[in-house]
This record gives C-alpha cells, structure tokens and sequence, in this order.
C-alpha cells in the first residue's frame, strides 16, 4: 500500500478476548457487537470515486486541477487502494468525537487521528473555513442563486432548481467532486444543495476550507441518520494500514476502474471531445484548456510533483470568519436575477430541504422501530430456546426418578 506507517508512532493495543470473528473485531464488547447486529452492519456504505490529476492534466482541465491543489486536495482525491468493509463499519460502530480528534478502535487497535495523522495519510491540514450547514453566512458574499448562475452553460437560463446538468464543464467536475467525493451521498446527485454551493463558490474563489471539520461533520451525519451511508471508505481503509490494525483474512476489494473519474464520466455528463477540447453536445458552453485560467488571470506554471511532497505536521490554528468578515468575491459579471424569479428559487429550495428532513426523520424513526422488534424476536427466540433446554432437562430428570 501507498500508506507506509511511521515507524516513530506509538499504536495501542486492547486486550482481545478469545471467541468468535465479533469478539475479535469489538475485543468482547457484547454492547457494541448488539449494535453492530441489528444497526451498523446493515448501513451501506458509499461506493467512492478516485480522479487522477494526471488525467486532469492530459485533458487540458488545468482550471479545475489548480483550483483543488489550491485546497491541497490532490492526495485526498487520488487516493486508491483496497477497501475494508466490514472494518470500515466497525470503525464506525466504535467511532466517537473527542475535542478536535476522531477516535475509534478496531480488533483491539486504538485509533487516535489527529491533526497530525491526518497530514501523514490524506494531506489535510487543520486549517481554514470551518463550515456547517447553520453557519453558511459566514461566508459574507456568497448567494446560492447568484452563484448557480454563475455556474451554468447559459447563465440567462430560467432558474427553477439547481440541477448539475445545466453547469459548464468546470463547475459540473467541481460539482461531481464535492456530491461524490468530498461530502458524498448515497443518493440524489444531479440536485445541488445550498452547502454544496457554497463549497464550490469557496474552491473558484480561493476561499481556503477546514476539509478535516468538514469532513468529521459528514461522518457524524452519517452517524445518526440510519438511512445515510457510510462515506469515505478508502480513508478509513487507509487509517487501518496507519494503525496497522491486522488485515489478515479479512475481506477486502479494490476500487474499481468504474470508480474512476474519466472520459467516459465526461462523457455521461454530455460533454463531447472535439478538436482536443471537451464540448457540450447540446452546443452550450464546455470546458477549455485555459478554463479557469479566464477567470482567475493566471497562468499554469508549477508541476503536478509539487504538491506531492509530505505535508509538515505542524497544526495551524482553524481560521473562523465572523459575519461581518469578507470572503471571497462575487463576479462582477454574475447576472442578475428578477425578484419574482428569486422568490420562487427560494420558496422551492425550501421546500426541497423541509421534504429531505421529514423524509430522514421518518426513515430514521420506522427503521429504530425495526431494530427493536428485530431485537425483540432475537431476544424471544433466544427465550424459547431457553424454555425448550429446561424443559428437556426437566423430562430427562423425570424419566431417571420413574426408572
């Protein structure tokens, strides 16, 4: 694996009971191996998605690979590798939040990752905008309709959601890259919500994100909605090979090609290559080689190598901006939009979000109903099977007192 630990770090062991593959995994824990019965193992876990900034730069996407190395995303985005499910559900059946740190343990292995060990094996660095869904407003100059506009093929385009199939090139891959990779979902992504915009209007404006905190939050989320999936399956694969947990026998499977950001995604979002430079074929707005070049004024000049070098394990101080904080900018050229038109867009976004949230509360609510009486009839037969040994010993001891 690409992920070679550290022979400096200190990794603690649990005691690990003797029994069966649960008691391994949990070291006996039997409230812990309950709910990884009846809840966790059930959850699904999100299929990733890889994208090489290599192919970035053979597709002449150079606006798109700058801007995230601008993040220092590149070694996030192009991590590969093997993937342990029943390990990664595990390590969120244990996973809790502890000051700024993750921590969980897995086969008897306690995992501490800190900002340090998130340096070491995704190249983040706890620094920058920390963003939540109630805090959006921080960002002082962000508008999501303005800025969805800002984004589209054809920026005078009515506006009645905000679909992914209406972006220009850029923003479709910036897109594609938060819904699936960043903060992934398992499920609706061709509609962007009001925080995947603003972690797109950050990116094309420079706007430095806390990817560590945004990231932690996605995992809690995922936590308590029963119906949300489990994101970030090679990360947690690669934390295991950090902590040298032992892999040994357990089931794993790599990425596979499909997983791969390519051609043939451009492709499938309707974007032709033609002349070397990758097109709308509905003849609206495409990519370019310059790309964001245009918008930012700037020239690609460094190689893809420089942003490969270890990151220093230094903690910078997370960078909390205040309402009346100025971040980023809004294009001059972004236009505008009628009253009436922006009412609507709200009215239905809102909408939107009230119908997402009933529907998590009521899924998250029907499936604890389920765990309990599943729980329930484990817990009767269990009884039963009790009932029916006592019964047996009590006819054995019946026929001894007759004989």
């Amino acid at each position: 694996m690409d992920s070679t630990p550290p022979t400096s770090k200190r990794i603690k062991t649990r005691v690990v009971r003797s029994g069966g593959r649960l008691e391994g995994w949990f070291s006996g824990d039997n409230e812990l191996i309950e709910r990884y019965r009846f809840e966790t193992s059930r959850k699904v876990i999100n299929n990733p998605k890889i994208v090489s900034f290599g192919w970035l730069k053979s597709q002449k996407l150079d606006g798109v690979r700058r801007l995230l190395k601008e993040q220092l995303l590149k070694r996030f985005l192009e991590m590969n590798g093997n993937i342990y499910s029943d390990l990664i559900r595990v390590f969120y059946t244990n996973l809790k939040f502890e000051g700024n740190n993750l921590v969980s343990y897995v086969k008897g292995v306690d995992m501490e990752i800190t900002h340090e060990v998130w340096a070491a094996v995704a190249g983040l660095k706890y620094a920058g905008l920390r963003i939540n869904k109630g805090n959006i407003g921080v960002v002082e100059n962000f508008n999501k309709i303005q800025c969805y506009k800002s984004c589209l093929k054809n920026p005078h385009t009515q506006v009645r959601t905000c679909s992914v199939g209406r972006l220009n090139l850029n923003k479709r891959l910036l897109a594609l890259f938060v819904t699936w990779i960043l903060t992934p979902r398992g499920s609706n992504h061709s509609v962007l919500t009001e925080e995947d915009l603003v972690y797109i209007y950050c990116i094309m404006n420079k706007v430095k994100i806390n990817w560590i905190h945004i990231i932690k939050e996605h995992m809690q989320k995922s936590m308590r909605l029963s119906d949300y999936h489990y994101p970030y399956a090679i990360l947690i694969s690669k934390f295991l090979h950090y902590f040298e947990v032992n892999l040994d026998g357990e089931t794993s499977k790599l990425v596979k090609l499909t997983f791969e950001v390519n051609n043939g995604s451009l492709s499938k979002m309707g974007f032709t290559k033609t002349n070397g430079k990758w097109v709308s074929k509905d003849g609206g707005q495409g990519g370019s080689s310059s790309g964001l070049h245009a918008e930012h004024g700037e020239e690609d000049q460094e190689d893809d190598e420089s942003v490969d070098m270890d990151l220093p394990h230094t903690e910078e101080p997370a960078t909390d901006f205040g309402a009346g904080t100025s971040v980023g900018h809004q294009g001059a050229g972004t236009p505008s939009m009628s009253s009436f038109e922006s009412y609507m867009v709200n009215r239905l976004d809102d909408f939107a979000e009230n119908q997402r949230n009933l529907h998590d509360l009521c899924v998250s609510n029907f499936q604890n109903f389920d765990n309990r009486f599943q729980s329930m009839d484990t817990r009767f037969q269990t009884l039963d099977e009790h009932i029916e040994v006592v019964q047996n010993q009590f006819f054995e001891l019946q026929c001894g007192k007759e004989h």
